[in-house]
């Protein structure tokens, strides 16, 4: 297997340095002495100043500048410069904060080079600088670097990889969904003779989890129970018991929960619970869900804002406004201060059963409490607002909500259009289409052909025209059945000087080649 890549054509082959990186443009640290003079009589009246001397720096203020750096390449300028003073020696840290900026620009060959140099290194590196390296390979769906980045540990650290470095690299495959490359990780794991603990187990059981293969995942937990090295914590216990409210196996759950802390004497905690009660509001249990709630208060564990929130989700799901307004009351009751998440979550139920000025009132509520609405509150009560044919409010909260340091998303946009759209209000849905563009949102591409069509067949010709414009202004390219419809409708009214202008943009379009939306 390859562990690293030895490319550096990048780099200076000159052996007179000490590194052998690229010197493109360094940094000068004192003015060009003065020329020394011929004679000494000419410096028998003249005063001649010492060249100042060079300020040393240290390991310390190299990172601070290689940190605010901007350009990764005069990161690295600096890092070669700070290595020619007299006396210094990189360290663990430089190389470290280098090596970061450099990944994050996804400069990786220069990354290789820098790990290449670390091997001829005396200082003692941290197995940190690879755990890091992983996570910006699997950002770039590198993968088998990621692997590369465990067997490079030992190497260049001079110890075995920890049992965090297999857990970090084994969750990044599993999560990137690499089981191949998970499985040759693990018979590499094995051969290193390392013992998996009990996070690394964990990993496998989420995985399978997840997979729905919930047979293999018991049999991890065996295994576990087995080895010296691990046994099943809170956290395989919640994760297996979410792998069967998933699949509908609410019974099962609820009897693995009874073996938790009867059999291993493991208390829950709240995130345990909130598997069990989200479990029993999505299989359409949500009496038996607040029950859960009722036991955790009875057992010493304390409900949270999240629980209390799935629970009145739950509610609103089945259509149950007053007993979700009555789990929202005892929240507050209980001393707990609703979030965003809680407030939202009643406000989507009021909006779902037609109660649009009640959710607006608690939108209010919100403000009183200095709980900010986010984008999603908006969007929740502008999709209220139009079920009920409200659409002059919503497009006054769009236009004023921006105004108020609200920021609103393309969707709060798009839901108003599209409302609008299927109810045929073309006047609004113009209105409310140049104010997107004005802010950089566009509506969907299906939804732009189908206004243009719908506006030249209610005989809004001049409209489609500045609509369409205004879109072919953010890139827009419409379909070839919206092209010629704009044609037909505009020759019909005998506007040609319009219809050139068309054909004109077309060719443009077409030349430029920009994708649709």
């Amino acid at each position: 297997m390859r562990v690293l890549s030895h490319n550096y054509r990048t780099f200076s082959t000159s052996t007179s340095a000490r590194y052998s990186f690229p010197w493109i443009s360094p940094l000068q640290f004192s003015k060009e002495a003065s020329p020394v003079p011929h004679s000494l009589e000419e410096t028998s009246n003249t005063l001649v100043e010492a060249p100042r001397k060079r300020k040393f720096i240290s390991h310390e203020s190299a990172i601070n500048l290689i940190k605010h750096e901007r350009d990764p390449q005069h990161a690295l300028e600096i890092f070669n410069m700070v290595a020619e003073q007299k006396g210094f020696s990189h360290n663990h840290a430089t190389y470290s904060t280098l090596i970061h900026k450099l990944a994050q620009a996804k400069k990786f060959q220069t990354v290789d080079a820098l790990l290449h140099q670390m091997t001829y290194e005396t200082c003692k590196f941290h197995e940190n600088i690879f755990l890091n390296l992983m996570k910006h390979f699997a950002k770039s769906s590198l993968h088998e670097r990621v692997l590369e980045m465990f067997c490079a540990i030992q190497p260049i650290v001079r110890e075995k990889p920890s049992p965090k470095a297999v857990s970090t690299c084994l969750n990044i495959l599993v999560e990137s969904k690499q089981i191949d490359l998970a499985q040759k990780f693990l018979l590499h794991v094995k051969d290193l003779k390392i013992m998996p603990n009990t996070c690394i187990f964990n990993i496998l059981v989420k995985h399978h989890c997840k997979g729905g293969d919930l047979e293999s995942a018991f049999e991890v937990v065996q295994e576990m129970k087995k080895c010296k090295s691990s046994y099943p914590n809170l956290i395989t216990y919640s994760t297996l018991m979410a792998g069967l409210c998933e699949n509908g196996r609410l019974k099962e759950a609820l009897e693995l929960f009874e073996e938790m802390v009867s059999k291993d004497q493991i208390l829950p905690d709240a995130l345990t619970y909130s598997v069990l009660i989200n479990g029993f509001c999505r299989g359409g249990k949500v009496d038996r869900a607040w029950k859960i709630i009722e036991f955790m208060r009875n057992n010493g564990c304390n409900p949270n804002v999240f629980n209390y929130s799935v629970l009145m989700n739950g509610f609103c799901k089945e259509g149950r406004l007053e007993e979700a307004i009555e789990v929202f009351h005892e929240m507050k009751n209980c001393g707990l201060k609703p979030d965003t998440v809680g407030y939202t979550t009643l406000i989507n139920c009021f909006c779902a059963t037609g109660k649009t000025d009640e959710a607006i009132e608690l939108v209010k509520e919100m403000t009183d409490m200095k709980c900010k609405a986010d984008v999603v509150t908006y969007n929740v009560l502008l999709k209220g607002l139009c079920r009920e044919g409200r659409f002059d409010e919503a497009i006054k909260m769009l236009e004023k909500l921006a105004y108020e340091g609200v920021y609103l998303n393309k969707g709060s946009y798009r839901i108003v259009l599209n409302f609008l759209f299927q109810e045929d209000e073309l006047e609004k849905s113009c209105k409310l289409l140049g104010l997107m563009l004005s802010r950089g949102f566009v509506p969907h591409h299906a939804t732009s052909n189908e206004l243009l069509a719908s506006l030249c067949k209610a005989g809004m010709v001049d409209d489609a025209v500045t609509a369409f414009f205004g879109l072919a202004g953010m890139r827009f390219k419409p379909e070839p059945e919206s092209w010629a419809l704009l044609i037909e409708y505009i020759c019909r009214e005998r506007k040609l000087l319009s219809a050139f202008e068309l054909l004109d943009e077309l060719v443009t379009k077409e030349t430029d080649n920009f994708p649709p939306f």
